[in-house]
């Protein structure tokens, strides 16, 4: 058998790094920025007015108070996107809008909760210093500033950054676009009746879902059946929309793994038996050029394989490092048992108090038992050369997606 390490390292030297795209802003949501992106202009591009209120020179204001307020004539009006050149003199005040250019001449916005909102003069109760709620041109960003480069990931925020300096389109390294299939004959679509013998599909759903959580584009793809000329055919129809495969099912070692029988020479295509639990069989390869990873059909061993596997090659497809999930310590609630010579990834329940992680080994923890892994946020990581961890040990946990 070769090693959890050995196998990762297999297939992080052999996934392909996908080619950059130019691609509008809106479409690079989620995507890996490619290139660096300087700022053309500071941000803000000129002083600006953080309230809605009346600019002055704060020497006219300097004693207003309740008792004795200042009266200023107001001598218009600037709107946010007011284009137009405007200023002021000492003794005069404009009433001016959130955003809107600072009048030259003056040097202080009043609140107009500070005045009594008057529009030919304004009464003003208060007095500010120079500066007071103005918004200074560059204060954000300064010209020429780096403000993205590239391994960033591209949310909510940073598409908001981008947009502010003006980047009508960006070039990322896309989201691996994955497309997701599981293989049996007895699996049935959810939702459908089932005969003897029968179960539904559970795994494409889940896969796909993992996924998108890694951040690729996730395709489920009908389950197919036990016959080997129609896994080899969705395959390869699958090829031209896919930049990745993922199967569950038919790679251990019974009389009818499909995957294994059609996949077996084809392109750079190998199968192995991995020093873990669950997951010991997998498959990994190239098929004309597009990665495919084989997992085992039993529901926590496909996704742990998914965890362990695939979820760290998305990331390098995209240009980022091969992270895996989080990685806690956390205090062993109970005793934990493993094989000897094998990685174990136990589920187990994490918690937190008083600045320490606690973990909790759920009960049922064999391959096929979902509703354990559908109720646990962390995998306990048993090393290869441990067989027993008592209750109070440290370990370290994946920490499963929330």
């Amino acid at each position: 058998m070769r090693t959890v390490d050995e196998h990762l390292a297999d297939i992080l030297g052999n996934v392909p790094v996908l080619p950059p795209l130019d691609l509008a802003l809106m479409e690079a949501e989620g995507a890996v920025l490619a290139e660096q992106v300087a700022a053309p202009v500071p941000l803000p591009p000129f002083d600006n007015s953080a309230m809605d209120g009346y600019a002055v020179v704060a020497s006219d204001v300097a004693t207003a108070s309740e008792a004795e307020p200042a009266v200023l004539p107001v001598i218009g009006d600037i709107a946010a996107g007011d284009s137009g050149v405007s200023a002021i003199r000492p003794g005069l005040a404009a009433r001016i809008m959130t955003g809107a250019p600072m009048p030259a001449g003056s040097d202080a916005v009043i609140p107009v909760e500070w005045t009594d909102g008057g529009t030919a003069s304004v009464r003003i109760s208060r007095s500010a210093p120079s500066g007071h709620y103005i918004r200074r041109a560059g204060e954000d960003v300064v010209g020429g500033q780096i403000v993205a480069g590239p391994g960033t990931r591209l949310r909510a925020a940073q598409i908001g950054m981008l947009a502010a300096v003006g980047r009508a389109r960006v070039l990322v390294r896309p989201k691996p676009r994955v497309v997701v299939l599981s293989t049996g004959s007895e699996l049935r679509e959810p939702g459908t009746a089932l005969a003897p013998g029968q179960i539904w599909d559970s795994n494409s759903f889940m896969l796909t879902a993992a996924v998108i959580e890694a951040g690729g584009v996730g395709y489920r793809q009908t389950m197919v059946e036990d016959d080997p000329r129609k896994v080899l055919e969705t395959l390869e129809d699958q090829l031209m929309r896919a930049d990745a495969l993922i199967t569950s099912g038919g790679v251990s070692m019974g009389a009818r793994d499909v995957v294994k029988e059609v996949l077996t020479g084809v392109g750079t295509v190998q199968f192995s038996k991995v020093a873990m639990r669950p997951g010991k069989p997998q498959g990994f390869g190239l098929l004309e050029g597009t990665p495919i990873f084989t997992l085992p059909g039993n529901p926590v061993s496909a996704y742990v394989s998914f965890q362990v596997f695939v979820r760290p090659a998305l990331l390098a497809m995209q240009g980022l490092p091969p992270a895996a999930l989080p990685v806690v310590t956390a205090v062993l609630a109970a005793d934990v048992t493993s094989g000897a010579g094998v990685r174990q990834f136990v589920r187990g329940k994490l918690s937190f108090s008083q600045g320490t992680y606690t973990v909790a080994p759920a009960e049922g923890q064999g391959s096929h038992q979902l509703a354990a892994l559908a109720s646990a946020n962390g995998l306990i990581i048993v090393p290869e050369d441990v067989e027993t961890l008592p209750a109070g040990s440290q370990v370290e946990v994946l920490s499963l997606p929330s």
